[in-house]
């Protein structure tokens, strides 16, 4: 399940393809045809950006071209500097936690942060998280610290290496986050989103009222179905990265059924493109009501995937980090729903929760896949009151929740608002 390691092999040498490395790739690939294409595509790529650079160095020779890019390190250092200097000084913390393993005695692994200001230097300290565990979760990762110092300080400029100089990350080897080999690796897609939200919650007294609350926490519910279709004989597999809810914001409610922040290209899959490639059948796809947590600005909703394959196969449904620990509230928000993976076998009357790894069922075995809601953000009392009467209407809130969690009483057959009982209850 770990694949090939192949330490700095070439796959060309002086522009020339090396047939045998290419071989030895294409033969351990499930499905050669699309990777190996992704493949070619990437290297044209750098063949374009390689031709574009000698361009610019014969037009204004080597040594303009690297002050140029010297004097925009410089400058891009200098904004990010001049924000954190309106930080105050101090030492600021948070954690949050992931479900654990059976294989490590199901102990949760924790993110504890500790962010460092002084002056317009930062450090981001991620050792005292868990050590690496036995299980297929660990990651090697320093991308969560740099995501979240990019997003606090200049989100909207380009990214180059100045951006990163008044910046230190401290993280040992055997760390969760930078597993030694030969560890097993896995679930990158929950850890580094997850380590950009405790960031922002450690410098919650830093930036109040600037930051969102949580989202779900990882790149996406994976929807991952696969076999031999007896149609075309030929091995098959199902993915699709469902989208989830993004945390309420000091300015607006959270984003719906999105893709987290790991990889900027991910797509849900069309429903029609899925069901002309796979033999499978897509129930639903559909916004999960009462998911997003209660606030002045609500978190945004999860979805829910019903999907039946239609042949013998294989399905893949585990914990995708929130199925234990829901994205937090923030500044009074409350949190958004956990995520959850179910199966309904053909002799099943109900569905129920699983956390499976290649588990071979029957045709006509179903799936749900419903991905977490993002936090709240703010007191959910001072939300106004028109907005929890529209979110009822749109489906988005139950009129149980408008009343629970809003303190607004909303009429059943008018789906008024009951001003008068909505004013004692918030009371």
């Amino acid at each position: 399940m770990e694949g090939l390691q192949l330490d700095q092999i070439k796959l060309y040498e002086a522009g020339k393809l090396d047939e045998k490395v290419w071989r030895l790739i294409r033969d351990n690939i499930r499905f050669p045809d699309a990777s190996m294409g992704d493949l070619k595509s990437q290297v044209a790529a750098n063949r374009l950006a390689e031709k574009r650079l000698e361009e610019i160095l014969l037009r204004y020779t080597r040594a303009t071209v690297e002050q140029a890019i010297e004097r925009i390190f410089d400058q891009t250092e200098a904004s990010c500097r001049a924000v954190v200097a309106q930080w105050p000084d101090g030492v600021y913390e948070a954690h949050s936690l992931f479900a654990g393993s059976p294989l490590d005695g199901n102990q949760p692994v924790e993110i504890k942060v500790r962010v460092i200001i002084k002056g317009s230097d930062v450090i981001i300290d991620l050792t005292q998280c868990s050590q690496q565990r036995r299980a297929p979760i660990n990651a090697r990762t320093l991308a969560a610290p740099l995501i979240a110092y990019k997003a606090l300080t200049t989100p909207t400029e380009p990214i180059n290496e100045g951006a990163f100089r008044a910046l230190k990350v401290e993280i040992q080897e055997g760390n969760y986050m930078m597993a030694r080999h030969p560890a097993a690796m896995a679930s990158w897609g929950r850890t580094l989103p997850t380590v950009v939200d405790t960031i922002f919650l450690a410098l919650e007294p830093v930036l109040r009222g600037k930051l969102p609350a949580a989202h779900m926490g990882v790149l996406g519910g994976p929807v991952v179905f696969f076999g031999n279709d007896p149609h075309t004989q030929q091995a098959f597999v199902t993915q699709s990265i469902e989208g989830g809810g993004w945390g309420g914001r000091p300015t607006g409610d959270g984003e719906s059924a999105s893709v987290s922040v790991c990889q900027g290209d991910v797509r849900n899959a069309p429903i029609e493109k899925m069901e002309l490639r796979w033999p499978i059948l897509v129930r639903r796809r559909e916004l999960r009501t009462d998911s997003g947590g209660p606030g002045q600005y609500r978190g945004g909703l999860g979805l829910e995937v019903e999907v039946e394959g239609l042949v013998e196969g294989q399905w893949s449904l585990t914990d995708m980090g929130r199925q234990q620990y829901p994205p937090w509230g923030i500044e009074g928000g409350k949190p958004g729903a956990t995520a959850a993976t179910l199966m309904k076998l053909p002799t099943d009357g109900a569905f129920k929760p699983v956390s499976v790894v290649r588990h071979m069922v029957p045709a006509g075995t179903a799936a749900i896949v419903a991905t977490a809601g993002g936090g709240g953000w703010g007191n959910p009392l001072h939300r106004e009151l028109d907005r929890v009467r529209q979110d009822v209407l749109e489906g988005y809130v139950t009129i149980e929740s408008a009343a629970r969690d809003y303190g607004v009483i909303i009429d059943a057959q008018t789906l008024e608002v009951d001003a008068a009982a909505t004013a004692g209850r918030r009371r």
